[in-house]
């Protein structure tokens, strides 16, 4: 009976397809983190109530600015101002979820037979 070897035949390293294969995915990795941080790096604006809340957030969903127009602020009508700027950050929030989606199926798009 013949003795089955384990591992890829003829040695120890790894066969020319399989080294590229890696040679690919860590390529790939550095692509996606480099898209990541230039995400994390953007920033993304939405408005709301004709532009009376505005908020600027960055790709990390941290709010960097948010801006009201003094016509909005009306003390007998918080719940109004509660609304826009949710509405605001959501849309804002919405645009970095977009934005991250875009680039991963940008990486990942000749993948769909590994299940991304």
């Amino acid at each position: 009976m013949a003795k089955r070897g384990g591992g890829f035949p003829g040695g120890m390293g790894m066969p020319g397809n399989m080294n590229n294969l890696m040679k690919q995915a860590q390529r790939m990795q550095r692509q996606m983190e480099e898209s990541q941080q230039k995400l994390e790096e953007s920033e993304f604006s939405a408005k709301a109530g004709g532009g009376a809340v505005e908020v600027v957030v960055t790709g990390k969903k941290v709010i960097k600015s948010l801006t009201l127009d003094k016509d909005v602020v009306d003390p007998d009508d918080v719940e109004m101002l509660q609304d826009l700027i949710v509405a605001a950050l959501n849309e804002a929030f919405a645009q970095v979820d977009a934005a991250n989606d875009a680039a991963m199926s940008k990486m990942t798009g000749g993948l769909g037979g590994f299940g991304f």
